[in-house]
C-alpha cells in the first residue's frame, strides 16, 4: 500500500477522472436519445455521478493540506483543473435539462395545437407557450440557485473537515507533549531515587567512621588510664 503524502490525492483524482469520463458518455448519449423518459433517466444518473465527482474534489481539497510545500503548487494546479472540469459538466448538465424541458414543452404545445379544430385558438396556444417558457425560465433559475446553495454547503463542509483535521493534529501534538513530559518525570524520579540511595550510603559510611573514631578514642583513653 502506498503511504506517500500524495497517495490519497492521486487516488481521489483518478476516481474523479473516471466519474468525469462516465458523465461525458451519459451526456453525449442523452443528446442522441429520442426517448424523453430515457433521456431523463440518463441525466439523473449523470447528476448522481456529478455528486460523486464533487465529493472527490472535496476530498482532494482536504488531502492537499498534508502535501509537502515543495510539491504542493503543482497539486493546486491539478485541483484547479478538476474544479474547472466539474463546473463545465455541471453547466452541460443544466443545459441538457433545459433543452429537455424545452422539448417537452414544445411537444405538448404542438399536440395541443394539432388536436384543436378552432381556427381562432392560436392566440390561446401562444399564451400557453409563453406561460410554459416563463415557467421553464423560473425552473432554470431555481435549479441554478439550488446548485449555488449546494456549492456553498460543500465549501462549508470542506472548511469543517479542515478544521477537524487541524484539531486532530493539535490533539496529537498535545498527546506527544504529554508523553515527553511523562518520560521526563520518569527520568527525574529515577535520578531522585539514585540521589536518595547515595545519601543513605554516605550516611552509613559517616556513621561507620564515627564509630571507628569513637572506638579508637576509648581504646587510647583506656590505655592511658590503665598505664
Amino acid at each position: 500500500m502506498d503511504t506517500s503524502p500524495t497517495a490519497l490525492f492521486d487516488s481521489y483524482e483518478q476516481d474523479f477522472r473516471q466519474f468525469i469520463e462516465t458523465i461525458k458518455e451519459k451526456l453525449e448519449s442523452s443528446g442522441t436519445d429520442a426517448n424523453g423518459e430515457q433521456m431523463k433517466v440518463t441525466l439523473r444518473r449523470a447528476e448522481m455521478d456529478l455528486d460523486e465527482a464533487d465529493e472527490m474534489v472535496s476530498q482532494m481539497e482536504i488531502e492537499i493540506q498534508g502535501i509537502p510545500q515543495s510539491v504542493r503548487a503543482q497539486y493546486h494546479a491539478r485541483l484547479r483543473t478538476c474544479k474547472a472540469d466539474l463546473s463545465q459538466y455541471k453547466k452541460l448538465l443544466a443545459d441538457s435539462r433545459a433543452q429537455l424541458a424545452r422539448a417537452d414543452l414544445l411537444s405538448s404545445s404542438n399536440n395541443a395545437y394539432s388536436s384543436s379544430d378552432d381556427p381562432y385558438s392560436s392566440s390561446s396556444d401562444r399564451t400557453r407557450l409563453l406561460a410554459g417558457t416563463n415557467a421553464l425560465e423560473q425552473g432554470t433559475k431555481r435549479l441554478q440557485q439550488s446548485q449555488q446553495l449546494a456549492l456553498e454547503t460543500e465549501n462549508q463542509g470542506a472548511d469543517i473537515l479542515m478544521n477537524l483535521r487541524t484539531q486532530r493534529e493539535q490533539i496529537e501534538n498535545s498527546r506527544n507533549t504529554l508523553e515527553r513530559a511523562d518520560l521526563a518525570i520518569d527520568r527525574a524520579s529515577s535520578t531522585l531515587k539514585q540521589m536518595v540511595r547515595r545519601m543513605y550510603q554516605q550516611r552509613a559510611v559517616t556513621i561507620g567512621i564515627i564509630a571507628v573514631l569513637t572506638t579508637l578514642i576509648i581504646v587510647i583513653a583506656w590505655e592511658k588510664l590503665s598505664g
